[in-house]
This record gives C-alpha cells, sequence and structure tokens, in this order.
C-alpha cells in the first residue's frame, strides 16, 4: 500500500510484558510501525493480539515495557498529555461498539460534539459526509444502528474512526462475521481511508484475506512473541513452521489447540 518509510517510528512498543492470572500473554513485545505504513498481526485465538492493540491505543497499560508515540513515551505521560495524543488515533471496533440509543450521524459525530466539541450542525454535516466516503447515502444518518444491516454497521463503525482525520488507526477483526462478498468491501474502504489520510495503521485479524489485502507487512504473534514479520506479500512463502500452520489452517503443527 505505502512505500517502505526510513522515517522514525510513528508508533512503537518495546519490551511490552502483560500477565493475567499469572499467564504471561505478551512476554517482550518489540514493534515498530513508520509512519504511512499499515501492519497486520495476526495469530490464534488465546496469544494476545487483542491485547497488544489495547495497550497500544492506550485502554490497557502494560507490566513492564514502553509505547512511544511520535517519539512520546506514553506510559510515562499525565493523563492530560495522553489524551492530547489519544486525539491523533481512530479506531473500528470488532462489533462497531455502535450506541443503540443515539442516531448513525450522532454515532460517526460523537467525538466530535464531546470531545472536540464541535456546534450539532457541524458535527452532524461533518458525519454524513464521512458517511458518504463508506458508500452510505445520508438518508441513513438518521436511522438507528438496530435499523441497518451488520455490513451497514461496520462502515458506520469505519465513518466514526475516520471523521477526525486520525494519524493512526486502529481495526480491531474489521470484517469479522461478515460474508465474503462484504469482507472485501470493507477492505477496500479501510484501503481507501488509509490512502486519503495518509496515515498509519495496525489491524489483528483471523482473517487472511483480509490480512493481505490491507497490510504492506503481516506480524504473527505467538507465545507472548513475535515469531514472524514480513511484507504481506511473501507471507505464504514464510520459513517458519508457526505462520505455515496458521495461514493454511493446519490442525497439526506447533500451534496446539485447547
Amino acid at each position: 500500500m505505502s512505500p517502505v518509510s526510513t522515517a522514525a517510528p510513528k508508533l512503537e512498543l518495546r519490551g511490552v510484558t502483560k500477565t493475567f492470572e499469572g499467564r504471561r500473554v505478551l512476554d517482550g513485545v518489540d514493534i515498530a510501525i513508520q509512519p504511512g505504513r499499515s501492519l497486520v498481526i495476526i495469530g490464534a485465538s488465546g496469544q494476545g493480539k487483542s491485547v497488544t492493540l489495547k495497550i497500544a491505543v492506550g485502554l490497557m497499560r502494560p507490566d513492564a515495557g514502553q509505547v512511544f508515540m511520535d517519539g512520546d513515551d506514553m506510559t510515562e505521560l499525565t493523563t492530560a498529555e495522553r489524551s492530547r495524543l489519544h486525539g491523533k488515533l481512530g479506531m473500528l471496533f470488532q462489533g462497531s461498539a455502535l450506541f443503540d440509543s443515539l442516531k448513525v450521524w450522532q454515532n460517526v459525530g460523537f467525538r466530535l460534539a464531546n470531545a472536540d466539541r464541535l456546534p450539532r450542525k457541524e458535527a452532524r454535516d461533518r458525519a454524513i459526509e464521512a458517511l458518504g466516503r463508506v458508500g452510505l447515502p445520508s438518508d441513513v444518518a438518521d436511522r438507528y444502528p438496530a435499523e441497518i444491516s451488520g455490513g451497514m454497521q461496520k462502515r458506520v463503525g469505519l465513518a466514526r474512526a475516520v471523521v477526525a482525520h486520525p494519524e493512526i488507526l486502529f481495526f480491531d477483526e474489521p470484517t469479522t462475521g461478515l460474508d465474503p462478498i462484504t469482507s472485501d468491501v470493507i477492505n477496500d474502504l479501510i484501503m481507501e481511508e488509509v490512502r486519503r489520510l495518509g496515515c498509519t495503521a495496525v489491524s489483528i485479524t483471523h482473517d487472511m484475506a483480509s490480512a493481505r489485502k490491507i497490510g504492506d507487512e503481516i506480524a504473527m504473534l505467538h507465545g507472548g512473541k513475535i515469531v514472524w514479520r514480513g511484507p504481506a506479500r511473501s507471507i505464504d512463502d514464510a520459513d517458519n513452521a508457526y505462520v505455515q500452520q496458521f495461514i493454511n489452517g493446519r490442525a497439526r503443527g506447533p500451534i496446539t489447540c485447547i
């Protein structure tokens, strides 16, 4: 999607560890993502992908290690300083995470109206503009989430993620629960919006079709560590037993399912 950059990382995790109830989920994770690049993190269930994303976003603190955004150590900042940097982020949640009691445009413009304090009309206009960019007509704006399909809800979630022009976008299982055609539409929209904004993107997914399409690079997380990372186009030729078992969906291999 984007040419290789030699600039300083836009986002970086250094030696990040996290333990839950005596089980070390992350064990010294190191990830650096250059500006304008799209990294997809894959891995079996329970290997720490969601925890990695939550720590990168700032929704969870690591037990040890550091998280840098634009060179600032997020783990050392005050709440106010972290809030300032969080203003650079946008996120598409796995289940879209829309507010059932709010209309579609209010969901999309929630941050604009509440955090950015934009006037109601301006927030609505920008929300409708964002909905248009993800292929939804303006009359959807005044519906409630329960009145639209799952695929449309995912588009609304994407519109909300990009409406404030973020510098870093996070995607949590963006195609989960969608049929193959709708999944491909969402993948195309993600690519279009990342390119339009020129932003950095970090995604986690089990969907290899999605990973290959939206990622410049793919990294595999297993046993709390990154066990492989490389260009998306080269993953099928990866000389790594974990990667080959995962991408080919084989029951036998170094990854065991409980």
